[in-house]
């Protein structure tokens, strides 16, 4: 009798892993979370400060999941709710299994060097990206390359385009292949490990960010208080909350004008995300000096662990 021995060839192991971007403020990691994710996960615009929490988006296929966190720009706090943002960025230096530390052609490498110290330390891959490639040439491209090589030796260096979707399947292909063998952490369907309620209150603060000058849509936070949906429509209600009168009556506008068009505009927004007609009702709030009180930061989520 003859035995015969088969063996497995060619057999797909699933990867998993999680990967954490960071970087200094207004580099483009939430437009990049964005392409990456191919969903609008985070708040995007031409303002610094934008991201204020670390947002998960999740990318799915046959044999890999990778679970993207988006985080604060790098900053050194002036009230609490940037010491609250910052230890959100800071926390993704500590369970990453690979680590995006984003930058672009403008910013000094030596910005935040001590945030870059700890970066350097770290065991795990390290891709740092060079953003928005677009805007500058191959020569000077080249200096800022070899200026960051000497910083994070270690680091494997990317020049990208978020915004023009230069090198983001590459730089995909690039994490698939350092990603642990593991199974999924969260089920195959899921996009983000946020609550709807979430996007609508982040959707709401990115058309304050965009329609109010100066320091207004920094001293703003909204708060979902009713989210009701039923098969055809979502009624919501929201609150923004800022922290002087003052504030409040700029947000109001003339005659409500100014309120209005940020309903409006965040209204068509949720509806283009939801794929369905949202009735949104927003109101505004005095919260004195929030940003500066943990009590109330913790009531708006600000709570690293």
């Amino acid at each position: 009798m003859r035995f015969f021995i088969i063996k497995a060839t060619n057999i797909a192991m699933h990867k998993a892993g999680f990967v954490n971007i960071v970087g200094n403020p207004n580099v483009g990691k939430s437009t990049l979370m964005n392409q990456l994710v191919g969903e609008k996960i985070s708040i995007a615009t031409f303002k610094a400060q934008t991201t204020r929490h670390r947002i998960m988006g999740i990318v799915n296929t046959d044999d890999a999941q990778i679970v993207f966190s988006d985080t604060p720009g790098v900053l050194k706090p002036n009230y609490k709710l940037q010491e609250s943002m910052l230890a959100f960025s800071e926390s993704a230096l500590t369970d990453a299994d690979v680590l995006l530390y984003v930058t672009d052609v403008v910013e000094a490498p030596e910005k935040n060097i001590e945030f870059l110290d700890k970066v350097k330390k770290m065991t795990i891959p390290v891709l740092l990206l060079i953003n928005k490639i677009d805007q500058t040439d191959q020569k000077t491209l080249g200096n800022i390359v070899e200026k960051w090589h000497q910083l994070l030796p270690n680091a494997e260096i990317l020049p990208i385009s978020a915004q023009n979707k230069f090198g983001t399947d590459m730089l995909l292909k690039r994490i698939k292949e350092l990603l642990p063998e593991s199974p999924p952490y969260f089920d195959k369907e899921q996009l983000t490990d946020k609550p709807a309620k979430f996007f609508v209150s982040e959707i709401i603060r990115e058309k304050i960010l965009l329609y109010y000058d100066k320091e207004i849509p920094y001293s703003v936070e909204v708060v979902v208080e009713s989210f009701k949906e039923d098969r055809k429509h979502i009624h919501i209600n929201a609150v923004i909350y800022v922290e002087r009168n003052s504030q409040k009556g700029i947000i109001i506008g003339h005659q409500g004008m100014a309120l209005k068009k940020v309903s409006t505009e965040a209204r068509k927004a949720l509806e283009r995300f939801f794929g369905k007609p949202v009735y949104l009702e927003t109101f505004v709030k005095v919260d004195k000096d929030w940003r500066s009180s943990q009590k109330e930061l913790n009531n708006f989520g600000y709570n690293p662990e």
